[in-house]
C-alpha cells in the first residue's frame, strides 16, 4: 500500500549538531564534532590556496549588522546561495581562481561552509535575542542552500506534460562531502567534486539533451533522519512540468571501479560519521513524506546497469553489482548473499553496504516507488579518490588531480549513457 502524505514545513527542522529547542546558550556555542577540525593546519590551506578563506570573516560580518530575525534569515539565505554559485563556477572555470588549489576541488565549499555554521552558532546578535529554535532554522536555511537543495532548476516540459514530446531531459545528480576526516583533514570526494562540475550544464545524449541539476548532502546520520534527503527530492519527483526523468546519487566507493548499486537495503550499520556518531538499526522515515507502508527490507534500482556496464564511459571498470548481507526469512544468522535479497529477507546491508551511501540510495528509491515515479534511477558507487604514491602530507598532487577529473568525466559519461536510454 502506497501512502501519499503531503510534506510539509515540519521537515524544516535542526539538522545534525544544531541545537534543539530548550537547550542552553551555552551548548548552542559549541562547534560540533568536524566544525571543531576546521582550525587545523590542512582546512585552513585548503580555504587559502582557493581564495575561500575570507568566506566565514565575512558572513561573521555581515551577521554583525543584522537588526531582527528576518534580516538574519534573508543574509543566511543570499550568503548560502552565494557560496554554492561560488563552488559551482569556480568548479566550471568561471571567475578568479583564487589561488593554485585546483578548480576541480570539492573540498573548499566543504570547510567554507563549515566556517559559516560555526559563526552561527557562536552568533549572540545584539539587536534582538536568538533562540534555541531560531538558531537552529537559520543553520538549516544555511545548510539546504550552500548545497544546492534550493537551487535545483530543471526546465519545464516542451508542452508534451511527459508525454515524449519533452525537448530537454530532466536530470538530478546528487553527491556527498567528504568523510573519514577524523583519519586525514585532506579528504576530498570524488562524487561531490562531479556535483560541482555537472550543475547547471546540459548533455547532449543518443536521445536529446540532458539538463543536469545537483546538490551535495552532508556524512550526517542525524540530517537523513530529519528528513533532509526527503525534502530535497520531492519537490523534483511528484507530478509536474519539471519532474525529473532520470536521477541517480553518487558517493565514494571501493578502489579502482565504479558501482551500479541493485539494492538499497533499510539498515543503518552504525559507521561513524562525521559528526562521529554511529547508530544502528532500521533506517527511519521521518513523518510527513509519502512513502510505502509496510516499510520494505529492500528497494531496487532502476538504473539501466545493463547499459551503464558495458558502454565505454572511461578507464574504470563499472560493476553490477548485486551483492547484500540478508538474514534470511525464518533465521537469525546474517550471512550474504550474491545475487540479491532472498524472499522475506531482512537487510543487512545493500550492494552499497550500510553507511550513508546506502541510506541515500534506499530513501531516494522509495521515495521514488511512493509517488509512482517511473524513470530511471538509483545509486552510483565511484572509485575512491587517493593521493598519489610519492604524496607527503601534501593537500594535492598530479595524481590526486588526475584522478578526481577522470572519475568526474566518467560519471558525466554514465549520465550521459543512462539518460540516452529514456523517450
Amino acid at each position: 500500500m502506497l501512502t501519499a502524505a503531503v510534506l510539509t514545513g515540519a521537515l524544516a527542522v535542526p539538522l545534525a549538531g544544531a541545537p534543539a529547542a530548550g537547550t542552553t546558550a551555552a551548548a548552542a556555542a559549541e562547534p560540533t564534532y568536524e566544525e571543531q577540525f576546521l582550525t587545523d593546519p590542512e582546512p585552513q590551506e585548503i580555504l587559502r590556496r582557493s581564495g575561500f578563506d575570507t568566506v566565514a570573516s565575512d558572513f561573521t560580518a555581515a551577521l554583525g549588522g543584522v537588526d531582527s530575525p528576518e534580516q538574519a534569515r534573508s543574509l543566511t539565505e543570499r550568503s548560502g546561495e552565494e557560496l554554492w554559485q561560488r563552488a559551482v563556477d569556480r568548479a566550471q572555470g568561471r571567475g578568479p581562481d583564487g589561488g593554485d588549489l585546483s578548480r576541480s576541488d570539492d573540498r573548499p565549499l566543504y570547510w567554507a561552509r563549515l566556517g559559516m555554521t560555526t559563526a552561527l552558532r557562536t552568533w549572540e546578535p545584539s539587536a534582538f535575542e536568538l533562540t534555541d529554535t531560531g538558531r537552529a532554522d537559520l543553520l538549516n536555511r544555511l545548510e539546504r542552500t550552500s548545497r544546492g537543495h534550493t537551487s535545483i532548476d530543471l526546465p519545464p516540459d516542451g508542452g508534451g506534460g511527459g508525454t515524449g514530446e519533452d525537448t530537454v531531459k530532466r536530470v538530478l545528480v546528487t553527491g556527498f562531502d567528504p568523510f573519514q576526516l577524523n583519519f586525514d583533514r585532506r579528504q576530498g570526494n570524488p562524487s561531490g567534486a562531479a556535483a560541482l562540475a555537472l550543475d547547471g550544464t546540459t548533455i547532449d545524449t543518443p536521445s536529446g539533451p540532458a539538463r543536469v541539476e545537483t546538490a551535495v548532502f552532508p556524512v550526517r546520520w542525524d540530517d537523513f533522519a530529519d528528513g533532509m534527503v526527503e525534502q530535497a527530492l520531492l519537490p523534483h519527483f511528484e507530478p509536474g512540468p519539471s519532474r525529473v526523468d532520470l536521477f541517480t546519487t553518487i558517493s565514494q566507493g571501493r578502489p579502482e571501479q565504479f558501482d551500479v548499486e541493485r539494492y538499497n537495503g533499510a539498515w543503518r550499520g552504525g559507521y561513524q560519521d562525521n559528526n562521529g556518531l554511529g547508530p544502528t538499526g532500521v533506517i527511519p522515515v521521518p513523518p510527513g513524506v509519502p512513502t510505502v507502508e509496510p516499510q520494505p527490507q529492500w528497494t531496487t534500482t532502476s538504473l539501466p546497469y545493463e547499459a551503464m556496464t558495458t558502454a565505454p564511459t572511461g578507464d574504470f571498470t563499472v560493476v553490477d553489482n548485486t551483492a547484500v548481507r540478508e538474514i534470511p526469512a525464518g533465521s537469525t544468522e546474517e550471512v550474504p548473499s550474491p545475487d540479491g535479497p532472498t524472499p522475506g529477507s531482512e537487510a543487512r546491508q545493500g550492494s552499497g553496504g550500510n553507511y550513508l551511501s546506502n541510506e541515500i540510495a534506499y530513501r531516494a528509491t522509495l521515495l521514488r516507488d511512493a509517488v509512482e515515479l517511473d524513470v530511471p534511477g538509483g545509486h552510483l558507487h565511484t572509485p575512491v579518490l587517493a593521493f598519489g604514491s610519492g604524496n607527503n602530507g601534501e593537500i594535492q598532487d598530479p595524481e590526486f588531480i588526475a584522478n578526481r577529473e577522470a572519475i568526474t568525466a566518467q560519471i558525466r559519461e554514465l549520465v550521459r549513457v543512462a539518460a540516452g536510454t529514456t523517450s
